[in-house]
């Protein structure tokens, strides 16, 4: 790969969350041995709830027959934060990036992040800010883009999850980052309608160059 660039890649729909993880940890080693480039995977996931590493997880609030009726995963994870849920219509986006190469450190890194998807939302009409509660994006009281990350040898990742089409009934068996006095809303129903996904990736993968400075 040459300096400066950074490889996308589009995993589509359905993806398996610990698959995605296994492909991450490879990634970031070859990344931390400069095997690799920087990365950015775009995906959307089977359900499932995450656990981050100072996840309560009293903050999931079914019990393990009731999330096999529902389809839905459990998975506990390396990230940072507390307990969040992945599924179709959601776009997640894993960067695998060398921090020290872009000339970051950990907050700067998550406020660009922030930036990119602001950005890409106001492209599509759905006006977005910050929460200084937690970090995010966020809508009013309801939070739209949630990050979650890990940062080993100065390289990324996790990363962030979109809610575009998102099935927000979901959202209703966990207690969604551990806020109790927020929501969570969806690009579709701030425009309602649906959003193309195809569209969504193209714009977050532009930003994301642009706010990076990738050639």
């Amino acid at each position: 790969m040459e300096p400066g660039a950074i490889d996308l890649r589009d995993w589509g729909a359905g993806v398996d969350y610990g698959a995605a993880a296994a492909l991450q940890n490879e990634l970031h080693a070859g990344r931390v041995a400069g095997t690799v480039g920087d990365t950015l995977l775009l995906l959307e996931h089977r359900p499932v709830y995450t656990l981050g590493r100072s996840a309560d997880a009293s903050h999931i609030l079914l019990d393990t027959a009731e999330l096999e009726r529902l389809g839905i995963a459990q998975f506990t994870t390396s990230r940072g934060g507390d307990v969040t849920y992945h599924g179709p219509g959601q776009l997640v986006g894993y960067p695998i990036l060398h921090l020290g190469d872009r000339g970051l450190g950990v907050l700067a890194y998550i406020t660009a992040v922030e930036e990119v998807l602001i950005r890409t939302l106001a492209d599509f009409g759905v006006p977005a800010g910050r929460d200084p509660r937690n970090r995010g994006v966020w809508v009013g009281n309801d939070k739209i883009a949630a990050i979650g990350i890990r940062v080993s040898r100065q390289v990324t990742m996790h990363g962030f999850a979109l809610n575009v089409n998102t099935r927000l009934d979901d959202y209703c068996g966990i207690v969604p980052c551990g806020l109790t006095s927020a929501g969570v809303t969806s690009m579709a129903r701030v425009l309602g309608r649906p959003v193309d996904m195809v569209g969504i990736k193209a714009a977050v993968f532009s930003h994301f160059r642009a706010i990076f400075g990738y050639s």
